[in-house]
């Protein structure tokens, strides 16, 4: 997002997941003031997948998509494994850091990618 107050509610959430996890009672609030941002620029791909993330963590107290998995340089299984081991505070760390540079195309696949995955959840 090109907003540089939603820049700082993006490093403040993932400042917050740091220190205190996946708080539920500020996390909710915050993503919800989050896709506030990317409404008033109209991206509606992080109102999607911010207000899938939310619902999400609500019903669940948690966040259960796992990180996604980059495609392996070689066909090396254990590559693969080693990249699903992190953590639930790990993935919402990255799906809200994708919405900062909303102009690279591999951000979008991989908020389409999450929103996917949210919604088949």
């Amino acid at each position: 997002m090109e907003n540089t107050n939603a820049i700082k509610a993006i490093d403040k959430i993932i400042k917050n997941l740091d220190k205190s996890g996946i708080n539920t009672e500020t996390l909710i609030d915050d993503i919800k003031a989050l896709r506030a941002f990317a409404l008033e620029e109209e991206v509606p791909l992080v109102v999607k997948v911010l207000r899938l993330a939310y619902e999400h963590i609500e019903e669940h107290q948690s966040f259960l998509i796992p990180v996604l998995e980059d495609e392996p340089i070689d066909e090396e299984e254990d590559v693969v494994e080693e990249k699903n081991d992190a953590s639930p505070v790990e993935s919402l760390k990255y799906l809200l850091s994708l919405t900062k540079n909303l102009n690279n195309k591999d951000n979008i696949s991989d908020l389409r990618e999450y929103k996917e995955l949210l919604m088949a959840y």
